[in-house]
C-alpha cells in the first residue's frame, strides 16, 4: 500500500504527517523541523525558495516574498514577487510540493496521495482552490477535511473509549474556526461548526505593529510603501514580542532604521501584557460571535461541554485563553501541541481511508458547514421581488443527507423554471455563493402555483445532486454539481452519484401513504370541531415529513397520525389498508 500523507496547509506554517506503526507521526523537513513556514520567495537568481529560507527573505527582501496567501484562496487576486505573478493556488502548490518532497525523503518512496485540511468555514470556491493547489503539486487529493475535525481526530484517536462532548477552538495564523462534536463508542460525530476566514494570529501581530509605529509617529500604510524594510523587520520584532507576552508580563521591541537594520543603540519600545490585552480586545471580542453560533447550533449549553480543545499557535495568547475560560467556565485543554494536532489528525483520516487496522474501531461523521438552497420570488402585497434565498439543506446538517422542499410557479402558463443553486447564510442570493443551476422545462400550462419538488442530496465527497420533480407529469430533472467535489475522476464521481441514490427516500410515492392522507382528510369532516385542530396539525406534520425526505421524521409523524386517529376511534387494518370507526 502506497503512503498517503496528511497535510495541514496553514496560513503561517504548514506541516505533514503519516500514519505508520499504528500511530500518526509528523514528518520533518530538510532542516529537521516539523514546521515549514508558508512563505514563498523568488531569489535574485530566479530560484524558488519555500519555508524558512523564504521567511528570512521576507525580512530582507519583502518585495520578493509572498505570505498569508491562504486568505486569497478562492479569489482572483494575484501576487507579484520577483517579477513573477502568482495566484493563491499556485503559491500554495509550491508549499505543498516542498512538503511532498520532504515526505518522500523521509519515507523513501514516492508520495502521490494526500489528505489536506482547510478551515471549517472555507466555502466551496476556497476548498476547490485548495484541491487545485494539491493537484499542481503533483498530489491526488483524496479528501479535504476541516481543521477542527482533524484536531478532534487526534484527540479521539488517543481517547477513543471516552464518551464526551467537545468543542474545538482553532485560531491559526489567518483563520478562526469553532466546532462542536461528540465522541461515543469510537464514533466522532460533528454537531456544528462556525468561524471567520479573516481572523488569526497575524491580525494580533498587525495590531502590535500599528501601535509601535504610531508611537514613532509613523502611519502603517505609509510605512509599508515608503519603508518596506523597516516594516518587515519591525513585524518580525512584534511577532517575537507577541510570543514573549504569552509567558512574560512585558516585552521589549527594538526599532529598526529605514533600511531594516537593528543597531546596537536602536530605539526600543516596551509593551506590557496589560497594554497588549487592551489593544487586541476588539479582535478577541470577534471570537464571541462564531463561538456563540456554533454553541447555539449544537443545542448544547456552554457549561455542558466536557472539554474545550485549543488548536492553532495563536491560542497560546493569554488574551485568547482568558476569553475562552470566561465563556465556557472551564480551563481549556491543550494536551497536544496546538501547532501539530491538525496535521496528526489528517494522518488519522488517511488511515481511516486506507482501512488501517489501528483505526478500524473509529467512525467519523461530518456536517455541511454552509446552508445550501435555491432562489425564490417573494410577494409583498401586489409587488413581487425576486432574489430571495430559500434553504433546502441547512448548515450543520449531518452528511450524507437528502432533503426536499416544494416551490411553486410564479406566473400563469409558466412552462419552465430555472433552479439556481447557492451556498451561504444570506437572506438574498446576492449575498451567497452561486454553485450552478438546473433548468426545468415542459411544465403543463395552467394557473400559477403549480408545485415543483426540489431535492438536494449531498455527500462527504462534496457531490451535490439537484433534482426537480413535477408531480403533475411525473417528470424528473437532475444535475450533479462537482466543481467543489473532492474526487479525481469521472468514474469516482459516477460511483459517488450511485451511492447518493441510496440516500433518497420518497414516501410521497407510496400508495399506502397517499391513502392514509386521503382517509385522514375524510375524518376531519367527521370529528368534533374541538378535535379538528389537533388532527389537522398532525396531518400537516405528516405531509411535511413526506416532503422532507427525512426517514426518522417521517416514521415519527406517521406514528403520531396513526395514534391520534386511533384515539379518535378509527382503527387501521394492516391487511386491508383501511380504517373503520
Amino acid at each position: 500500500m502506497t503512503a498517503m500523507i496528511g497535510i495541514d496547509l496553514g496560513t503561517s506554517n504548514s506541516l505533514c504527517a503519516v500514519f505508520e506503526d499504528g500511530q500518526p507521526k509528523l514528518i520533518p523537513n530538510s532542516l529537521g523541523s516539523v514546521l515549514t513556514p508558508s512563505v514563498v520567495s523568488i531569489s535574485e537568481d530566479q530560484r524558488v525558495l519555500v519555508g524558512a529560507a523564504a521567511k528570512e527573505c521576507r525580512v530582507t527582501q519583502p518585495e520578493r516574498c509572498a505570505w498569508v496567501f491562504k486568505r486569497l484562496m478562492g479569489t482572483d487576486r494575484k501576487v507579484e514577487i520577483g517579477g513573477h505573478v502568482f495566484n493563491a493556488p499556485e503559491l500554495s502548490s509550491l508549499v505543498l510540493k516542498s512538503l511532498k518532497e520532504d515526505a518522500e525523503a523521509y519515507l523513501g518512496e514516492e508520495v502521490q496521495e494526500a489528505i489536506i485540511t482547510v478551515p471549517a468555514y472555507f466555502n466551496d470556491n476556497q476548498r476547490n482552490a485548495t484541491k487545485l493547489a494539491g493537484e499542481l503539486a503533483g498530489l491526488n487529493v483524496r479528501r479535504i477535511i476541516n481543521e477542527p475535525t482533524a484536531a478532534a481526530l487526534t484527540y479521539g484517536f488517543h481517547d477513543r473509549g471516552a464518551e464526551k462532548k467537545l468543542i474545538v477552538i482553532d485560531l491559526g495564523g489567518g483563520t478562526f474556526d469553532v466546532t462542536a462534536m461528540e465522541i461515543f463508542e469510537g464514533t466522532l460525530e460533528i454537531i456544528s461548526t462556525a468561524g471567520e476566514s479573516m481572523l488569526g494570529g497575524e491580525d494580533f501581530t498587525d495590531r502590535l505593529l500599528g501601535r509601535v509605529l504610531k508611537a514613532q509617529q509613523i502611519q502603517l500604510e505609509i510605512a509599508e510603501v515608503k519603508h518596506p524594510l523597516l516594516v518587515s523587520r519591525l513585524r518580525q520584532e512584534c511577532e517575537a514580542a507577541k510570543c514573549t507576552l504569552a509567558t512574560n508580563s512585558e516585552a521589549i521591541i527594538r526599532i529598526p532604521d529605514i533600511q531594516g537594520k537593528l543597531a546596537e543603540d536602536a530605539l526600543t519600545h516596551t509593551i506590557t501584557r496589560d497594554e497588549f490585552l487592551e489593544m487586541v480586545d476588539p479582535l478577541v471580542k470577534r471570537l464571541a460571535r462564531p463561538i456563540a453560533k456554533a454553541v447555539r447550533d449544537s443545542r448544547i449549553a456552554p457549561t455542558d461541554f466536557h472539554s474545550v480543545i485549543l488548536v492553532g499557535g495563536a491560542t497560546r495568547m493569554e488574551a485568547v485563553r482568558d476569553f475562552i475560560r470566561s465563556f465556557f467556565g472551564v480551563e481549556p485543554l491543550c494536551s497536544h501541541n496546538p501547532d501539530e494536532v491538525v496535521a496528526l489528525g489528517a494522518a488519522v483520516q488517511a488511515a481511516l481511508m486506507q482501512d488501517d487496522k489501528a483505526v478500524d474501531d473509529m467512525i467519523m461523521t461530518d456536517v455541511c458547514p454552509f446552508t445550501l438552497g435555491t432562489e425564490i420570488i417573494k410577494e409583498f402585497g401586489r409587488r413581487r421581488v425576486d432574489g430571495y434565498y430559500f434553504p433546502i439543506i441547512h448548515r450543520n446538517t449531518t452528511i450524507p443527507v437528502s432533503r426536499e422542499e416544494i416551490v411553486y410557479t410564479a406566473d400563469p402558463n409558466q412552462r419552465q423554471v430555472r433552479v439556481g443553486v447557492y451556498q451561504g447564510e444570506g437572506r438574498k442570493v446576492e449575498d451567497n455563493l452561486f454553485l450552478g443551476e438546473l433548468e426545468v422545462t415542459g411544465i403543463p400550462p395552467g394557473p400559477s402555483g403549480k408545485p415543483i419538488h426540489i431535492r438536494f442530496t449531498y455527500d462527504l465527497n462534496g457531490i451535490l445532486e439537484v433534482e426537480a420533480y413535477l408531480p403533475e407529469t411525473g417528470k424528473k430533472f437532475m444535475t450533479v454539481l462537482t466543481q467543489h467535489a473532492k474526487l479525481d475522476s469521472r468514474s469516482d464521481i459516477n460511483a459517488a452519484v450511485e451511492k447518493l441514490q441510496k440516500l433518497k427516500f420518497y414516501p410521497r410515492d407510496d400508495v399506502k401513504n397517499q391513502h392514509l392522507i386521503q382517509f385522514a382528510e375524510r375524518v376531519i369532516g367527521e370529528v368534533s370541531p374541538f378535535q379538528r385542530d389537533d388532527l389537522e396539525m398532525v396531518i400537516d406534520q405528516f405531509e411535511q415529513s413526506m416532503a422532507s425526505g427525512d426517514r426518522e421524521w417521517f416514521e415519527r409523524a406517521r406514528e403520531n397520525l396513526l395514534t391520534i386517529l386511533a384515539e379518535l376511534g378509527f382503527c387501521y387494518d394492516e391487511d386491508d389498508q383501511e380504517f373503520s370507526p
